[in-house]
C-alpha cells in the first residue's frame, strides 16, 4: 500500500501497485489532471481532506461530480448506460473472480494446474459479454471518441487478462482494438501497475 498525494488538491490515494480497482482509480486521476480508512480493509481508498471515499466505482462517481472537467460520463442517456453496463460487467462478473483471493483459493481447492484455466474461462465469459455490448457502440474508444467511464474500467482489466492471465483475445477483436488504444494514452501508461512506486516485478501468482 502506498499513498499519491497531490499537492495543490490534497488528495490521497491508498493504493497497491497490482490492483486493478486501483489502476482504473488512477487512470481517473491521470484524466482529471491530479498529480482508520477502509473498514473493509481493500484498496483504493481516496482521501480528500475530512472526505474519505472507499471503492473504486465510488471514487470515481466523486471526482467526476467534484472535478467535472474533462466529464467521464456522456451527455447521451443511451450512452450513459452502456458505461454504467459495461463498467458493472468488469466490476461484478470479472474482477471479484480474479482477485489474489480468490485464485488462490482456486489453487487450494481444486489444483495449482487448474488456477490459471479457471481464471480465463471467468475473464472469458465476461469479455464475451463486453464483445457483445461494444461492438455497435464503439469509437475509438469504448463509446465513441472520447474516454468515458466504460473505458476506465475496461483498460486495466484488459491489462490484466493479457499480461497476467495470458487470456487469447482473437475472439475478441473490438476489445483487441480498444486494447491498443488505451496503450497509446500517456495517462493510462503512467497509472499502469509496473509504473507505480511500490511494484513488485517478479509476481508469483
Amino acid at each position: 500500500m502506498f499513498d499519491e498525494e497531490a499537492t495543490e488538491s490534497k488528495l490521497k490515494l491508498y493504493s497497491h501497485w497490482i490492483s486493478s480497482c486501483s489502476f482504473r482509480v488512477r487512470f481517473a486521476l491521470n484524466l482529471k489532471e491530479f498529480l482508520k480508512l477502509n473498514p473493509i480493509g481493500f484498496v483504493p481508498v481516496l482521501v480528500d481532506g475530512d472526505s474519505v471515499i472507499a471503492d473504486s466505482f465510488a471514487i470515481i462517481m466523486y471526482l467526476e461530480d467534484k472535478y467535472p472537467h474533462p466529464p467521464l460520463l456522456p451527455h447521451d442517456i443511451l450512452k450513459r448506460a452502456i458505461n454504467f453496463q459495461a463498467a458493472t460487467i468488469v466490476s461484478s462478473s470479472i474482477q471479484p473472480f480474479q482477485n489474489y483471493t480468490v485464485v488462490k483459493y482456486i489453487e487450494e481447492k481444486i489444483g495449482p494446474d487448474e488456477k490459471l484455466p479457471w481464471t480465463q474461462r471467468v475473464i472469458g465469459k465476461g469479455f464475451t459479454a463486453l464483445e457483445k455490448l461494444l461492438k455497435k457502440h464503439a469509437g475509438r474508444y469504448a463509446t465513441g471518441d472520447e474516454i468515458f467511464l466504460a473505458d476506465l474500467f475496461l483498460a486495466p482489466q484488459l491489462d490484466t487478462a493479457i499480461r497476467r492471465f495470458s487470456v487469447e483475445m482473437k475472439e475478441f477483436p473490438t476489445l483487441s482494438r480498444l486494447h491498443e488504444a488505451y496503450n497509446e494514452i500517456p495517462e493510462f501508461r503512467e497509472a499502469l501497475p509496473e509504473n507505480q512506486p511500490d511494484a513488485v516485478h517478479e509476481l508469483n501468482q
